[in-house]
């Protein structure tokens, strides 16, 4: 089995991946921000979420849960059940399934050793100590 948290050249992948998901959904709420006249609380709710979803990402915190927030959201809003722009950067269906892509593929791997989980919760060394009864102790 494969660790959640690679270095090297697949960490590296693994932190520009999120940078790119994270960026796209900072930048979606923002401009859902922008053009919003009325905001109601639905909406304000869908902007506070997709950026702080976006930010918690791209720092590669809470990882796997962000991006199960991030799809759902994107989910939806290609079947308009919540607000986004349309003249954002999920404009068209194409880039709506590229940000489920993303957001599969980060869910699948993990985070990668560049993140705050990889900090928080990842790769550790467990000693375990011989017990009395081990003939060798």
């Amino acid at each position: 089995m494969f660790s959640a948290y690679p270095d090297g050249w697949p960490g590296v992948g693994l932190f520009l991946l999120r940078g790119a998901g994270g960026s796209v959904l900072v930048v979606q709420g923002i401009t859902l921000y922008q053009q919003e006249r009325a905001l109601g609380p639905m909406v304000l709710a869908v902007i506070v979420v997709t950026i702080v979803v976006g930010i918690l990402l791209c720092l590669g915190f809470l990882t796997r849960f962000a991006m199960a927030v991030g799809a759902l959201g994107t989910i939806g809003s290609m079947f308009y059940w919540l607000p986004f722009p349309r003249s954002g950067l999920f404009e068209t269906r194409s880039t709506e399934i590229l940000a489920l892509v993303i957001a599969a593929a980060i869910a699948s791997v993990g985070p990668g050793a560049f993140s705050v989980d990889a900090r928080l919760f990842g790769r550790r060394e467990v000693i375990i100590p011989k017990s009395r009864d081990d003939p060798h102790f």
